[in-house]
């Protein structure tokens, strides 16, 4: 049964600014309802991870604005001064019930280092036999996409969390309730989607952009997270966050929102190798990637061009279709780009291969990145 959650034991749940949000400030109430919940999955052996949005509407709330900033030193601004009053509400709210929340700020660069993401592993893995609940959000007050640290919307972040904890189930409470077939803002006769079980182009399209004044999410977001989900063997559920009781009803099986079905979990390693931000590119001939289609290792002789500047151990990007950890540095492939065996035995006293197929994952083209902003 896809709405069978009776064997969940980790459930990710993402709450949206819009959801949170009570006119300038936050809902407490709502908070505390959301609590309870989470508690109450506890109590039935589940473990419970949350990740929330809010830090920079309730920040604007604070200083009065009435728009989301789009100045990244107002938006930084903002989260500095909304982010300790998120936390002051959950840890009041889940202190009620004798549970301890743990603050965890996160940027694209520490997920996409390999001693970074398992170091962070290893900290959620202890808060919970700790009995406590992790608090994720991303960390505003110092990301800049400009540079490629921000994850550019928790519904993304959400996802990611749930691929490296193994989560079971991931649940995304927004202002959006389900997915329809059509914008239902546009087509009153749209039909909502109970259950998908594939990601199709069709979906892909009908994904428009949407969000709330102080929300950087859509349905565009919410596909991309069930997209980085799915590889991660976790079942997601978009349901709106305001229905009374909605964790609750949706745990025990009732017909709430979407359900997106999971997909044969991936290798851990596999994963982070894939959801990792490339720390640069390399263009690759024909016959080379062929070889990797055929599950070979990529070899210098096969490299055409090397761009950005990384070290040995990053993950990098070829030809726009494959994601690969290189042995190599940048520097270090611009000596053996397009050199055969001899030569990079003589370059380096040694002869080696820039990825071994362990190492390697080609990308589904048009799922994981071909969503337009």
């Amino acid at each position: 049964m896809s709405r069978d959650f009776s064997k969940v034991r980790r459930v990710v749940v993402k709450v949206g600014t819009a959801t949170l949000a009570k006119g300038a400030g936050i809902d407490r109430d709502y908070v505390a309802a959301l609590a309870e919940q989470l508690v109450g999955l506890r109590k039935r052996g589940c473990q419970v991870l949350l990740v929330t949005s809010g830090a920079i509407g309730l920040g604007a709330g604070e200083l009065g604005l009435t728009e989301r900033p789009s100045d990244i030193r107002m938006r930084q601004a903002c989260a500095a001064i909304g982010q300790p009053v998120l936390m002051h509400e959950y840890k009041r709210a889940f202190g009620a019930h004798g549970v301890p929340v743990g603050q965890i700020l996160l940027t694209n660069d520490v997920l996409s280092d390999r001693a970074g993401y398992l170091n962070l592993r290893q900290t959620v893995e202890t808060l919970l036999g700790l009995g406590g609940i992790p608090v994720f959000n991303e960390n505003d007050t110092i990301s800049i996409a400009e540079i490629s640290k921000a994850f550019g919307d928790n519904d993304r972040l959400s996802a990611l969390v749930a691929s490296k904890v193994d989560a079971d189930l991931l649940v995304i409470l927004s202002d959006i309730d389900a997915l329809y077939d059509k914008d239902p803002r546009k087509f009153p006769d749209a039909r909502k989607i109970s259950i998908v079980e594939k990601i199709t182009p069709e979906i892909l399209e009908g994904a428009g952009a949407a969000g709330s004044t102080f929300s950087t999410g859509g349905m565009r977001t919410k596909i991309r997270a069930v997209l980085i989900a799915e590889k991660g063997g976790c079942t997601t559920v978009l349901a709106h966050g305001r229905e009374p009781e909605v964790v609750t009803r949706i745990l025990s099986g009732e017909e709430l929102g979407t359900v997106f079905l999971a997909k044969p979990r991936m290798k851990n390693r596999l994963r982070w190798i894939l959801n990792s931000l490339p720390q640069g590119r390399l263009t690759i001939d024909d016959g080379a990637l062929e070889a990797l289609l055929r599950h070979k290792s990529l070899l210098p002789r096969g490299v055409t061009a090397v761009d950005g500047e990384f070290d040995k151990g990053s993950v990098v990007l070829v030809n726009e279709a494959v994601k690969l950890v290189t042995k190599f540095s940048s520097e270090e492939l611009r000596q053996l780009a397009g050199k055969d065996s001899l030569q990079v035995a003589q370059i380096l006293g040694r002869k080696d291969v820039i990825a071994r197929p362990e190492d390697i994952v080609f990308l589904d083209t048009g799922l994981t990145l071909g969503l337009p902003d």
